[in-house]
């Protein structure tokens, strides 16, 4: 029998590699912006077309690499940063495996030019399927430029797995992000299908986030700082009032690579306890300085999960540091009896012997009535006239009209006596319908067996969420057109999910269209929303979206109607009038599951009359 075992050819090795590497678009612009980074560049240019599906350029000005480097790179466990296994616990580079070029090289068509400072001419390579097309001298600009163009054009079904160009672009946005953050001294841009998506100069760490994220950042941020022998822990964390309901804006970078540690997360989270409300997160960016022989960076295939040596201390000292920076910049509440200006004059400085009680004097035979008996009683006897001369008041003017108002009142019951009578049965009717609100969050109502209440939230979360995915599927939301058009500003990751869900929040009735770079200008909202602020009625839908996408994993429209209803819902604590509950109520029975609330607790309960009589019994 032949023997079975072959090696493979390196082709076929490096595109299984690049399974694991490059994933998706966003997986290469990591690895390019890396490798620029990694080669000392300050200033770096992404440049992308579909979404990266059809070009990926990334130039820098880095130190460049020679002729031989540059065929070298394209090799797979060719790499500049290690030389021996020692060297893997002494990393403090992104890119270390080598794996990153040889990969993208057999998935792709790539064109790298290069140039170093002391070379004249630069070197040219295009590579396609991991074969090399052509190497040549060329003109080039100091540092790197490399095109990827075609992502998996050679493995198709690799390609058919990508998603939409907005989802990938999102993908690729989150990282360029990290990157940014960590790198706050490099200037970044990043321009896609020819508009500029992020122009980033080199800054202080503040400054860069409040490029990235938006200037409502520059009030949201609490500085923390903390120097200790196991780690150097420096940052940034979100004020409570302006948590959010994803986890989206949360960064731990390790020796500024980011990372994704649970642990860690939740020791941020632990110094925010009692100060943040249910199910919210906090914006934090920290960094964590720490020497690279004590942690093991090379546990997972994209480098973001790490292993420390003593990762309760860790633990520890970023719990007390973020809480102490809260405590410190007065974001916890305190009460000051020496700077609270309000309570000072309540507090006197003598002895107790000197206070003397008040007393409160009252004259008890006052009454009020009698004063202004007197003052009707009183005429004014004269008038002076044109010539200054006193003229007499007539008596009884004042039933000058009271002929007038005999024959009003005369009318009226005349117009009484005509009118027709109340049907009896009508009462009867009405009043079998009545509703009492409880503590204006339940509604009761009396039925045959005893009672039911009904949680008015839930029940009219209910009841918007039915009719949103009908306005969905026929495309029916009627809009409601503001009186001002309202222009909202969103962050970059935002307004591409907001143009991939643009086709079905105007289906809901929303009248949307794009003005400029990450803004939009909102005309109308659907009519069945009343008194909402249409910056904040969009940003908590795509907040309620992404919350759901990443927790319950729904399908876009159920995720749209959902978010959709849980913002524009009744909340707690509003008083309704009898026909508001008549009407909530009737809308209520008429859904297809009206005893079931969104998130799967019941909308209604009932008692009946003989559980009522075993709790008075007992």
């Amino acid at each position: 029998m032949p023997d079975i075992i072959q090696l493979l050819p390196d082709a076929v090795a490096n595109q299984i590699a690049a399974g694991e590497v490059v994933q998706r678009p966003a997986s290469a612009v990591k690895e390019l912006i890396e490798n620029a980074i990694d080669a000392g560049a300050d200033k770096i240019q992404l440049i992308l077309k579909d979404a990266g599906k059809s070009l990926i350029q990334v130039i820098d000005n880095g130190c460049g690499m020679s002729l031989t480097d540059a065929r070298m790179c394209f090799e797979r466990h060719a790499t500049s940063k290690i030389r021996k296994a020692e060297d893997l616990f002494a990393i403090r580079t992104m890119g270390f495996r080598g794996e990153a070029m040889a990969s993208i090289a057999a998935i792709a068509q790539v064109e790298l030019k290069t140039r170093r400072h002391e070379d004249e001419l630069g070197t040219c390579i295009v590579i396609e399927g991991s074969e090399v097309i052509s190497q040549e001298a060329c003109s080039a600009n100091t540092g790197t430029s490399i095109s990827i163009k075609n992502l998996f054009y050679n493995t198709p079904a690799r390609r058919n797995f990508l998603k939409s160009n907005p989802v990938e672009m999102r993908h690729i946005i989150d990282e360029f992000q990290r990157v940014a953050l960590a790198n706050p001294q490099v200037f970044l841009t990043m321009h896609h299908d020819g508009q500029e998506v992020y122009h980033l100069p080199a800054s202080a760490m503040k400054q860069r986030i409040v490029h990235l994220f938006g200037n409502n950042y520059n009030q949201r941020l609490v500085p923390v700082e903390e120097e200790t022998t196991i780690i150097n822990l420096r940052g940034f964390v979100g004020k409570p009032e302006f948590a959010r309901k994803t986890r989206g804006e949360q960064f731990f970078f390790v020796n500024n690579r980011f990372i994704k540690d649970a642990y860690l997360n939740h020791a941020v989270l632990t110094a925010f306890q009692e100060l943040l409300p249910d199910e919210t997160f906090p914006l934090y960016v920290l960094f964590i300085d720490i020497d690279p022989a004590k942690i093991d960076i090379n546990v997972h295939p994209t480098k973001t999960e790490i292993k420390y040596q003593d990762e309760k201390s860790i633990y520890a000292i970023i719990r007390s540091a973020v809480k102490r920076s809260l405590g410190k910049y007065n974001i916890t509440p305190t009460l000051d009896f020496d700077q609270e200006n309000s309570i000072g004059h309540l507090i006197t400085q003598k002895p107790f012997e000197e206070i003397v009680q008040p007393t409160i004097a009252f004259n008890p035979n006052f009454n009020p009535f009698a004063a202004e008996k007197k003052a009707s009683e009183r005429e004014i006897p004269f008038l002076r006239d044109s010539n200054n001369h006193h003229t007499a008041i007539p008596r009884n003017w004042d039933t000058l009209y009271e002929i007038s108002k005999k024959e009003e009142t005369l009318q009226h019951q005349i117009h009484e006596e005509k009118s027709i009578p109340v049907n009896e049965q009508d009462i009867t009717k009405s009043s079998e319908k009545q509703f009492f609100q409880v503590h204006n969050r339940f509604i009761l109502s009396q039925i045959k067996s005893g009672f039911m209440l009904i949680n008015q939230q839930a029940a009219h979360e209910r009841i918007l969420y039915e009719r949103f995915l009908q306005q969905l599927q026929n495309h029916s939301g009627v809009s409601q057109q503001s009186l001002f058009p309202q222009s909202v500003t969103l962050n970059s990751s935002d307004f591409e999910l907001l143009k991939e869900l643009l086709p079905d929040i105007r289906a809901l009735g929303f009248d949307i269209r794009e003005f400029g770079r990450n803004t939009v200008v909102v005309e109308g909202i659907p009519a069945d929303i009343n008194n909402a602020n249409e910056h904040e009625l969009l940003e908590q839908l795509l907040e309620g979206f992404k919350n759901n996408l990443s927790i319950l994993k729904l399908d876009k429209r159920d995720n749209l109607a959902r978010s959709l209803a849980r913002n524009a819902a009744l909340k707690v604590g509003v008083k309704l009038s009898m026909e508001e509950m008549n009407q909530l109520v009737d809308q209520l029975f008429a859904c297809q599951m009206p005893n079931l609330a969104l998130n799967g607790k019941p909308v209604i309960s009932t008692f009946t009359l003989n559980e009522l009589a075993e709790r008075f019994e007992k």
